[in-house]
């Protein structure tokens, strides 16, 4: 689908078969790929064809790289055409794992408040929060802002006095409607009004709802930094033994990547991420490029090549997370020591 293609013009169903033939062509993208299919399968409301796309992911032998995002999705669309008891049986495994990734929670969390399940929803986005951020003192990252925004909306329409979180919420809004006020439960009653003066009001709030949404779906893609796994590097140098002036160990590299990412970090640079190559992938894209994979220039343009195309993961992992590299340890025994 062209990027400018209006979405009314869409043909849901025949972009999903299109992203699955191409998830065929690229393996190394298959997960990435059959989610954008079935989400236009959703959109097409062919929700059972999209909960047979959501079951070839879980069953896949491959191992995915987010699996409870997977799950969620699925849970939500279940939901959606009346399979409610596995829904919420899937919800609940979701809440027991305590993924560290918000997108789940946002999900889960969002269905539950789609079904008028608020108390719930609450207790859901608060988990989510006080396991992603119960310790951190820094900002939180960008990632877990629609955990704290969906947990706000939720409690104004509970009518929960603002606590802690909802503070934090409402800093780290930059709309020019405060938040209280986009999430006032009475809005739906300005619609219906006679009065100009709140007719202009919510038009207001909804151009400050749309500039958000605009602002999130412009986020450029992630500067990324190109990281090898032991195996594949060793691959790489064999291969191509001019790149061992790039990569003269697998442990000077892995220094390399977070001090770059330290050293971007300080000097303001934002949205940054981490790209995991392998050689067939790498090989593919010089082959693209009319260019030989043992030209160091090549690199970055790799890198930059995959993470426009979705395969970057947000640098620094959250609290509590995996390091980067593998190691199976968290980030802050790792790869983040020192850091707090």
């Amino acid at each position: 689908m062209r990027p400018d293609t209006p979405a009314e013009n869409v043909d849901h169903t025949a972009e999903a078969a299109r992203l699955e033939r191409t998830a065929g062509l690229y393996p190394e993208d298959a997960e990435a790929l059959l989610l954008q299919s079935a989400a236009h399968l959703e959109l097409a409301g062919d929700r059972p064809a999209a909960t047979t796309l959501y079951d070839r992911l879980l069953s896949s032998s491959d191992s995915l790289e987010n699996p409870h995002l997977i799950r969620a999705l699925k849970a939500a669309n279940l939901w959606e055409y009346g399979h409610e008891a596995e829904a919420r049986a899937i919800i609940d495994g979701i809440r027991a794992a305590a993924p560290r990734d918000p997108a789940p929670w946002v999900i889960v969390a969002e269905s539950l408040e789609a079904h008028d399940e608020l108390e719930a929803a609450q207790k859901t986005f608060t988990e989510g929060v006080t396991l992603l951020l119960g310790d951190v003192p820094e900002p939180p990252p960008h990632s877990s802002h629609p955990l704290l925004f969906g947990r706000h909306r939720v409690r104004r329409m509970l009518g929960a006095a603002h606590d802690d979180w909802d503070v934090l919420a409402d800093t780290l809004h930059s709309s020019p409607v405060p938040l209280d006020e986009l999430h006032d439960p009475k809005r739906v009653w300005s619609l219906g009004s006679d009065n100009p003066a709140e007719l202009q009001a919510e038009i207001s709030r909804l151009r400050a709802e749309l500039g958000t949404y605009r602002e999130e779906l412009s986020r450029p893609f992630p500067v990324a930094v190109l990281h090898w796994p032991t195996g594949e590097l060793a691959e790489l140098v064999a291969a191509y033994p001019t790149l061992s002036d790039e990569y003269p160990s697998h442990e000077e590299h892995l220094a390399t990547i977070e001090a770059s990412l330290r050293e971007l970090s300080a000097s303001g640079t934002p949205n940054l991420g981490i790209v995991t190559g392998t050689v067939p992938s790498y090989e593919a894209f010089a082959a693209s490029e009319a260019s030989s994979p043992a030209d160091a220039d090549l690199l970055p343009q790799y890198a930059t090549t995959l993470a426009a195309r979705g395969r970057a993961v947000g640098w620094p992992p959250e609290r509590g997370a995996e390091c980067w590299c593998g190691s199976g340890r968290s980030y802050g025994e790792c790869h983040g020591a020192g850091t707090a």
